[in-house]
């Protein structure tokens, strides 16, 4: 018997994937008029070097959600200067993460946001990469890599991490956890990723939190399963539900 909250959340599937879908639309006609004017311009581009692919961290979603603000992000209910406490029940164990509203109060007021509507609640954890950096993405009830709330926050906390280096990278510490993107600024959603290992990325993606030790832990022991076929990027070999996300003060 399908129960009243395993039917709310396929309807909010259901949402996403048509938002996604005329996400898509759009950025396929956007990517058409790139074509005839870059064709009309004879611009040509040269790549400064090759992309690592891992660093693209998809997440966010520029659909707007006409339950939240006019431009889509909740509106501010938090303390913005308050410590808060994302906590997460998964499968694999409790992981408790630290955020600081006053160094990301809009990614904190998200966050809360989110899982005050039991967004999170039943979703799994995408994406595990285990070459060049190593993370475990999450926060997508698609479970595709592509989903998001309906609307995006912008990026906060950039220079936390200290100036980028000759590569144009920051070493993002394991313990860290910061938020998803599409690779172009402002488009955070409910995506993020957990570091369980010492990982250099530019400094582009939100770190609004941090693991605790027993969190840690148990990323860890996920990111020593590896991923599944053997990939350096994949969805994880020993697979991470979160079967329910809470934000409290603390």
């Amino acid at each position: 018997m399908v129960t009243s909250d395993q039917r709310r959340r396929q309807l909010a599937r259901d949402k996403y994937a048509r938002q996604q879908q005329r996400r898509a639309e759009a950025q396929r006609k956007a990517k058409r008029r790139t074509t005839v004017i870059a064709a009309s311009l004879a611009v040509v581009l040269a790549a400064g070097g090759a992309v690592y692919a891992s660093v693209q961290f998809l997440g966010g979603d520029d659909a707007k959600n006409t339950e939240e603000t006019a431009s889509g992000e909740p509106k501010m209910a938090i303390e913005a200067k308050g410590a808060y406490a994302f906590s997460l029940g998964t499968n694999e164990g409790d992981i408790t993460i630290t955020m600081d509203a006053a160094k990301t109060p809009r990614t904190v007021n998200s966050f809360k946001h989110l899982a005050d509507k039991k967004y999170f609640d039943g979703t799994k954890c995408h994406r595990l990469t285990t070459a060049g950096i190593f993370v475990l993405q999450c926060g997508d009830p698609e479970g595709s890599g592509m989903g998001g709330p309906g609307y995006t926050i912008p990026d906060e906390n950039l220079d936390a991490l200290g100036k980028a280096g000759a590569d144009g990278k920051v070493t993002y510490k394991a313990g860290t956890v910061a938020m998803a993107n599409t690779g172009q600024p402002g488009t955070g959603g409910s995506q993020f990723f957990l570091v369980y290992k010492d990982s250099k990325l530019p400094p582009q993606y939100t770190p609004f939190g941090t693991i605790d030790a027993a969190g840690l832990a148990a990323v860890q022991k996920v990111g020593a399963a590896g991923a599944e076929g053997g990939q350096g990027d994949g969805a994880p070999k020993k697979p991470v539900t979160i079967e329910k996300a809470t934000v409290s003060a603390k």
